[in-house]
C-alpha cells in the first residue's frame, strides 16, 4: 500500500521562503503547522492570506501576516511580529538545535497563537499568545529564515483538533509551561507516561519475582529481575523468584540503588557516598559507579565539600535532564541489553500465544504493564492471566504484536520499508488503540501522516473510519482525498470500500479540487455500483437499459439518492446537461431527473432564485488546473510558452519543434505561413493563415492543439498584428473538446482595437464559456479585413492563451 516511506526534506537559504500549496489551513485563521527543523537559530514561519514569492521576505511585507520566529537574536530568544511590528519577545523559549532535528507546532486559533515542541502537534505546550485584534484571514504557511540555512522535514498541516478549547483554558489559567519531549495528560483521564513510569513499580509487590534480604533485619525488597539484569550484572536464575542475600548492606543504600534504577535519580548522605559506589560495583550499575567515583574524587580535591553534611544528590546523565520521555531513555537502563532480553526470553514470566500462529513471544509482565493499562489489569486484578503464565489472544496479526512488543522494549517505533510496511504500520496502530500504548499510536499516527500520499489515503482513511481516536488522521486522509479526487477516484478504486460517511465528507470537502463536476458524477456512480472497472456514467446508463437500480445499485441506491444533490448540477456545461437529460439515468432514478432539469434551467435562464450566487450548489469548487494568468501584452506567463517550458521544468524552446502543441493553418505552411511563427518570440514581419472554404463560407484560421492529456479553461488570449495592414475587425476566438465541433469564446464584431503594424492587443473571455475546459482553439476570420486586396487573410503573428490549465 505504501511502497517506499519517504521524508521530505527541505532547505531554505537565508532571505528567502518556501511556499508550497499544500501548506494551508483547511479553515482561514484556524490550523497547525508540524515541522522538524535544523537550524543554528531564526527558525522563521509565516503565516499569510495569499502566497509568497521564493524571495519573499516578512520585513519587506506590508500586507497583513504573523511571523514566529524560533532562535532568533542568535538563538536565545521567541519573537512574534504581526505585519513587521514585534509584539513577543521572550528569552529562552523553543530555542533551535545545530546538532540535530527538532520538532516543532505552531497553531493559530481566530488570533491565539500557541507554539510547542515535539513529534506530538497539540502536546508540550511552551508559550503562548493572544492577539487583541485577531488576523482571521491567515491560511497560507511559509517557511523562511534570516542569515542561515535552515533545514525543514516532515511538514505538515493539520486542522485544529475538537479539543482545540483546551488551549484556551491554559491561556486563562496560565498552565501552559511545558518541557520540550514531554507529553501532556491524555485524553479520557488516562495516566500519562510521566505518572504511570517505571518509579510505580520501585519496592513494588505487583509483578515482582526476585527478593533482596536486607540486613540483619533481614528486610524484604522486592525487584523485577529484567529491570535489574538491564542496568547492571545480579546474582539472577531462571526461577520463577529468587532471593539475593545482603547481610552486609543496610537498607537506605539498596533503596538509593533500586531507586537510581527505576527513576534515574535519587539522593543520599555523604557519609552514605562510599558504600552505595561499593554495592553498585558490585552489581555493575555502572553509571551509578562511575558517578558515585567522581564526587568521591571531588571531596577529596575539597574537604570542606565532604564536612558540609549536606545529602549528595545523584541523576543519570541526558541529554535533556529537565525531560520526561518515553522509557528507558531517561533511566541507566541498557537498551540493547534489554532488547536482547526480550529476544531471548530470559526471565520472563509470561508466554504469549495468538490463536492460529502459536507461541510468538515470551516478554515480561514488568515491561507490558509499564506501557498498557490493559496488560496491567489482566496481570492484577485477579483475571486468570494474574494466575496464569500463558496469555492467549485472538484477532491479533502476529507481526503487529512483535512491532508494539520491540517499541515497548526500546520507545521506538522500528519498522523495515518494505511493500507491506504500509499494511504493518495500520496494523500496530489498531493494535496500540487496542492496549492503550498511547505513545505508540501517537508514533504510529505521526509516521502515517508523514507518509499520506495519494496512493496511499484511500487503504489507510478505510482503516482507521472506524476508529474514535483516529479523528484526526480521518479528517486528514478526507482533506487530502479531496486535494486530488481525480487521481484518488481514478489510479485506484479501493475508494469504493469507503463508508458513506467518509465518502460524502469528501464530496462535500471545501477543499475538494476536480477538474469537472462530471468527475464527481461518475465517482459516485462507481461507488454506489461497487464498480471494480473505470466507468462513467454512459456505462451506467446502458446497464439500465437492461436492469433496474435495485440490482444494479443494490442496498446503496439510498445511498445514490444521498449523493447525488452533491453534484452542482448547475455548473455542468449545457451539451453534456442536454445528454445527462436523454439518458436511461433520468428515466429510473427520479432525483436524478429533478437535478438534471435544475441544471438546465440554471443554464438556459441563469440564476432565477436570490442568493443562488450564496448557495454552494452554484459555486465553482477548488480545481485541479494550474493558473495561468495574464499579466500584460507579450508576457511569459500564458500556456503556450509554458509548453515551450516543458511545464515548467526547463528553458523555452518553440514549443512547436519541442512537439508540446500542434499548430495548422486553414492554409498549407510556407514561408510565411509557418507554425513555428505564432509562438515564437521573435517578431515576424509577414505572417498570415489563408482563406479556405468551410461550411460554404470563405474563411481563414490558426488553430492550435494543446494535446491529448491538457485542456485549458480560456479566460483571456493576445494576439499581434505582423506587418501588413490587413487589420482584423470581424473574428471569433473558438473552442474545441474534439477539433470539429466548436464554441464561440469571444465574438468579435467591427473590433478596431488593431490598427497598426506590430501591434500587441488582448482580451478577456468571460461568462459561462470562461469556465469550459477545451482542447483545441482557433482564431477564425468572420469577416473581411481592412486591406481590400487580401481580404480573407489572416495576418497575426502571435498568439497566447491565459486561463486554468491541466
Amino acid at each position: 500500500m505504501i511502497e517506499e516511506k519517504e521524508k521530505k526534506f527541505l532547505t531554505v537559504a537565508p532571505f528567502q521562503c518556501a511556499w508550497r500549496k499544500d501548506l494551508k489551513f483547511r479553515e482561514a485563521g484556524r490550523g497547525c503547522v508540524a515541522f522538524d527543523a535544523f537550524a543554528h537559530n531564526d527558525v522563521t514561519v509565516v503565516f499569510r492570506e495569499n502566497v509568497g514569492s521564493q524571495h519573499y521576505h516578512y520585513k519587506r511585507d506590508n500586507s497583513p501576516h504573523y511571523t514566529v520566529i524560533l532562535g532568533s537574536h542568535r538563538n536565545r530568544r521567541l519573537k512574534i511580529e504581526v505585519d513587521g511590528k514585534t509584539v513577543v519577545d521572550e528569552e529562552g523559549v523553543a530555542l533551535c538545535c545545530s546538532s540535530m532535528f527538532q520538532s516543532y507546532w505552531i497553531s493559530i486559533y481566530d488570533g491565539l497563537i500557541s507554539v510547542g515542541k515535539g513529534r506530538y502537534p497539540f502536546q508540550n505546550l511552551v508559550f503562548q499568545w493572544l492577539d487583541s485584534n485577531p488576523n482571521c484571514s491567515v491560511r497560507y504557511v511559509g517557511l523562511s529564515s534570516w542569515d542561515k540555512h535552515v533545514g525543514y522535514r516532515n511538514v505538515n498541516v493539520l486542522p485544529l483538533p475538537k479539543n482545540h478549547m483546551l488551549l484556551w483554558k491554559q491561556v486563562d489559567s496560565g498552565e501552559y509551561e511545558g518541557t520540550d519531549d514531554g507529553e501532556e495528560e491524555l485524553e479520557g483521564g488516562q495516566m500519562s507516561y510521566e505518572r504511570r513510569g517505571l518509579e510505580n513499580f520501585l519496592e513494588s509487590w505487583e509483578l515482582y519475582d526476585v527478593l533482596f534480604i536486607v540486613g540483619k533485619e533481614e528486610r524484604l525488597v522486592p525487584a523485577h529481575k529484567v529491570i535489574l539484569q538491564a542496568s547492571g550484572n545480579f546474582p539472577l536464575s531462571s526461577s520463577n523468584e529468587d532471593v539475593i542475600q545482603l547481610q552486609d548492606a543496610t537498607y537506605p543504600i539498596l533503596h538509593a540503588l533500586l531507586q537510581y534504577i527505576y527513576t534515574g535519580h535519587t539522593q543520599i548522605s555523604e557519609s552514605q557516598l562510599g558504600s552505595l559506589w561499593a554495592l553498585s560495583l558490585q552489581f555493575e550499575v555502572m553509571p551509578l559507579g562511575k558517578f558515585c567515583e567522581e564526587i568521591v574524587e571531588r571531596f577529596k580535591l575539597n574537604k570542606k565539600l565532604f564536612d558540609s553534611g549536606k545529602n549528595v544528590e545523584l541523576s543519570y546523565p541526558s541529554s535533556q535532564p529537565h525531560c520526561c520521555m518515553a522509557f528507558p531513555s531517561q533511566l541507566p537502563i541498557n537498551v540493547q541489553r534489554l532488547k536482547q532480553l526480550q529476544s531471548t526470553g530470559d526471565y520472563s514470566d509470561i508466554n504469549i500465544y495468538i490463536e492460529g500462529h502459536g507461541l510468538v513471544a515470551q516478554p515480561h509482565k514488568v515491561i507490558l504493564s509499564l506501557w498498557s493499562v490493559p496488560f496491567s489489569k489482566m496481570f492484577t486484578n485477579g483475571m486468570s492471566e494474574s494466575r496464569s503464565s500463558e496469555v492467549f489472544l485472538r484477532d491479533v496479526s502476529p507481526e503487529a504484536f512483535k512491532v508494539m512488543l520491540e517499541f515497548m522494549y526500546s520507545g521506538e517505533l522500528s519498522l523495515e520499508d518494505s511493500m507491506e510496511f504500509g499494511t504493518l504500520l495500520l496494523r500496530a496502530l489498531l493494535l496500540a488503540d487496542q492496549f492503550g500504548v498511547t505513545l505508540l499510536y501517537q508514533e504510529c499516527c505521526k509516521t502515517l501522516l508523514e507518509c499520506l500520499s495519494e496512493d496511499s489515503v484511500g487503504p489507510i482513511l478505510q482503516a482507521v473510519s472506524s476508529i474514535p481516536s483516529c479523528k484526526l488522521i480521518e479528517e486528514t486522509c478526507e482533506r487530502k482525498f479531496a486535494m486530488h479526487f481525480d487521481y484518488c477516484t481514478t489510479t485506484s478504486l479501493d475508494f469504493i470500500l469507503l463508508d458513506e460517511t467518509n465518502f460524502s465528507n469528501i464530496i462535500q470537502h471545501q477543499d475538494l479540487t476536480v477538474t469537472s463536476e462530471e468527475r464527481v458524477l461518475n465517482a459516485i456512480f462507481m461507488w454506489c455500483m461497487r464498480d471494480k472497472e473505470l466507468c462513467g456514467w454512459e456505462v451506467v446508463a446502458e446497464l439500465l437499459a437492461l436492469s433496474t437500480p435495485d440490482l444494479l445499485f443494490r442496498d446503496r441506491l439510498q445511498s445514490l439518492n444521498n449523493l447525488l444533490p452533491f453534484v452542482r448540477f448547475p455548473l455542468i456545461p449545457y451539451d453534456l446537461l442536454k445528454k445527462l437529460g436523454q439518458s436511461n439515468i433520468r428515466r429510473h432514478v427520479p432525483i436524478f431527473d429533478d437535478l438534471v432539469r435544475e441544471g438546465i434551467c440554471y443554464a438556459e435562464f441563469g440564476s432565477l432564485r436570490p442568493g443562488n450566487d450564496q448557495n454552494p450548489r452554484f459555486q465553482h469548487r477548488r480545481s485541479s488546473f494550474k493558473e495561468l494568468q495574464y499579466i500584460c501584452d507579450g508576457d511569459s506567463n500564458g500556456v503556450l510558452y509554458f509548453a515551450g517550458t516543458s511545464y515548467g521544468e526547463h528553458q523555452w524552446i518553440n514549443p512547436v519543434l519541442a512537439k508540446r502543441i500542434t499548430i495548422t493553418a486553414s492554409s498549407p505552411p510556407s514561408r510565411y505561413t509557418d507554425p513555428k511563427t505564432l509562438v515564437s518570440r521573435t517578431y515576424q514581419g509577414t505572417s498570415f493563415a489563408g482563406p479556405c472554404m468551410e461550411d460554404g463560407h470563405i474563411c481563414a484560421w490558426w488553430m492550435v492543439d494543446i494535446g491529448q492529456d491538457h485542456q485549458l479553461m480560456c479566460n483571456h488570449y493576445t494576439l499581434r498584428q505582423d506587418g501588413s495592414r490587413a487589420f482584423i475587425r470581424f473574428w471569433n476566438l473558438q473552442g474545441s473538446l474534439d477539433g470539429k465541433t466548436w464554441t464561440n469564446l469571444r465574438v468579435h464584431e467591427n473590433d478596431q482595437t488593431m490598427c497598426k503594424a506590430d501591434q500587441f492587443a488582448s482580451w478577456p473571455i468571460t461568462g459561462p464559456h470562461a469556465l469550459l475546459p477545451f482542447r483545441f482553439f482557433r482564431v477564425v476570420l468572420t469577416g473581411p479585413t481592412t486591406d481590400a486586396s487580401n481580404p480573407h487573410n489572416l495576418c497575426i503573428c502571435f498568439l497566447e492563451l491565459y486561463g486554468y490549465f491541466h
